[in-house]
């Protein structure tokens, strides 16, 4: 049968002692063996910023960049065609509050609208042409009118 453990006070002193014994002569097998040194641990970055061992020869002078081929800065993108009427379905409507919301029918995002931006009287499930306006809480749609 396996002997319990024991946790009295001389058991785990005894169990502290073994292990800074053993730490200790980690230590001391580390230091002896010498494998390495200082000289090991140095590393060199050449020019280009890649790490090296070796160290970088004095004689030989660095590359000369030409300045024009560092891109400072993103390239322009190109421009695209701007949407200005969009497509979309009324999802929403509450003729009492005054406000609904159009979902694109490209891209199913929803617009929230204000009834001042209708142009045609509009129900729910119409099919409507729109412009988008940013508003304080994002993209607004503005100039709704049934589609023709």
């Amino acid at each position: 049968m396996a002997k319990p453990i024991s946790f009295t006070k001389r058991d785990l002193e005894k169990k502290k002692q073994e292990k800074r014994l053993a730490k200790q002569q980690k230590k001391e097998e580390r230091k002896s063996s010498g494998t390495s040194s200082f000289e090991d641990m140095i590393a060199y970055v050449d020019e280009n910023g890649m790490i090296s061992d070796t160290p970088p020869i004095p004689s030989e002078k660095p590359q000369e960049v030409d300045m024009s081929t560092i891109a400072i800065s993103t390239p322009r993108r190109e421009d695209e065609p701007v949407e200005l009427v969009h497509e979309g379905r009324i999802e929403h409507f509450n003729v009492s509050k005054g406000y609904g919301f159009v979902k694109d029918l490209k891209n199913t995002e929803k617009y929230f609208f204000h009834i001042s931006g209708l142009i045609d009287s509009v129900i729910e499930n119409n099919i409507v042409t729109f412009e988008l306006e940013r508003g304080s809480r994002g993209m607004n749609a503005v100039k709704i009118q049934l589609k023709k």
